[in-house]
């Protein structure tokens, strides 16, 4: 494999090499920086900035997130990267950013950015043809509009957390198709759903055209839609979800640019019917990134994103054609990731058939859905340039009992 080279010396597979340089918050006692990862090291940005060793207009200097970088646009995020494929490449500017490296295990990584809004989609035709004939057994697994425009919710932007935040089992009402009233309590459905996020980094005044895609989105991270399918399924009629979803949301503690994700792009899926003007792209493509979800670290699922509907630049451009804007730190999700096979599943009732069809794991336990104590880890790589791998870290979570 030939990659480019760096002074700290990688293994040519190292998904977080030169080539990736995915953006991060961290912290150490009472502090909070910006930083980019290189290997299993994280340079502190506002140091480098404050010794004149990039230039960011000052974005990093003070910060504790990266809403300010992201907002100051693409020629910014360019410079930026181009500079750091620098420092890091070459061994000339070793001494002077060597002592500006943290080792990641040293440092408590922290949500990347404030979240302004949160949204998400239901862009994968095998999961939403699985749930429509789970739900709704008796009629068309899609309904009439899915295949026209790109179907979605308004989530909680005060309940995404970083990777490694437990989750607490939520509560709410719930009802058995063959209970005469609804009850209260624990959710005995507990769900994942794996996803990829991307993160709007340059804002609006009101609809951003598709072509208009890259000027606007910053980076991606791996998303968990922890699903309540107990609520969901009492109350998501005719409404939709509510506190089934909006207790808590996972993300990645890396961003990685959306420039590290070129060599992944994918030609996006046929269309049929073809879809209205304002989702029609002149580079009509998605991303080839392939996910793993593991459960109390078994591997039970690898969902492939390159296969998904709709694709984040129909999503953007649909999210904001009603005159909505976008704002500096939304994020808004894929929607679950699947395949057409049982093994390529981003949801545990998609994976057990709504617990028909048990998973054993490793230990040699059986589950159906999530367990007090259980925890799920979601890991992704994506194509790199000259044959590398570019890594999303990880996203994960441990149910805990209910608060």
């Amino acid at each position: 494999m030939s990659t480019e080279a760096s002074w700290l010396e990688l293994a040519d597979d190292d998904p977080f090499g030169i080539h990736n340089l995915p953006y991060c918050a961290f912290g150490q006692d009472r502090f909070r920086w910006t930083g980019v990862r290189i290997g299993d090291r994280i340079l502190n940005l506002a140091a480098a900035e404050g010794r004149g060793l990039l230039d960011a207009g000052g974005a990093f200097l003070g910060q504790s997130n990266l809403n300010r970088f992201m907002s100051a646009g693409r020629p910014v995020w360019a410079r930026v990267r181009e500079r750091l494929t620098e420092l890091l490449g070459s061994g000339r500017h070793r001494e002077a950013v060597e002592p500006l490296l943290l080792s990641v295990g040293d440092v408590r990584l922290e949500l990347p950015f404030e979240v302004a809004d949160y949204v998400d989609f239901y862009s994968s035709l095998e999961h939403a043809t699985n749930l429509g004939r789970l739900f709704r057994p008796d009629a068309e697994a899609l309904l009439p509009n899915w295949r026209h425009l790109p179907v979605g919710y308004h989530g909680r932007a005060g309940t995404v957390v970083v990777s490694g935040t437990d989750v607490p089992r939520p509560s709410g009402q719930r009802k058995a198709p063959d209970e005469p009233a609804p009850a209260y309590g624990p959710s005995a459905r507990l769900d994942i759903e794996a996803e990829v996020g991307f993160v709007v980094g340059v804002p609006s005044d009101g609809p951003v055209p598709i072509d208009d895609f890259r000027a606007h989105v910053f980076g991606a991270v791996l998303v968990n839609d922890w699903s309540a399918r107990d609520l969901q399924a009492w109350e998501y009629v005719p409404l939709g979800p509510f506190l089934g979803k909006s207790f808590r949301t996972s993300i990645s503690p890396w961003v990685v640019p959306l420039d590290a994700l070129d060599a992944a792009r994918a030609p996006g899926p046929e269309q049929q019917p073809p879809v209205l003007p304002y989702l029609r792209a002149a580079d009509h493509h998605g991303y080839e990134i392939d996910i793993e979800v593991r459960w109390n670290g078994t591997t039970v699922s690898r969902p492939p994103f390159a296969g998904m509907y709709w694709t984040p630049a129909q999503q953007l451009a649909h999210l904001t054609v009603n005159g909505a804007w976008a704002r500096t730190g939304d994020l808004y999700a894929s929607g679950t990731v699947s395949g057409p096979e049982p093994d390529q599943t981003g949801s545990f009732i998609e994976r057990t058939w709504n617990g028909a069809r048990p998973i054993q794991l490793d230990d040699g336990t059986t589950r159906t859905f999530l367990l007090d104590g259980d925890t799920v880890a979601i890991t992704a790589t994506a194509p790199g340039p000259d044959g590398s791998r570019i890594g999303f870290g990880e996203v994960a979570g441990t149910v805990t009992k209910p608060e």
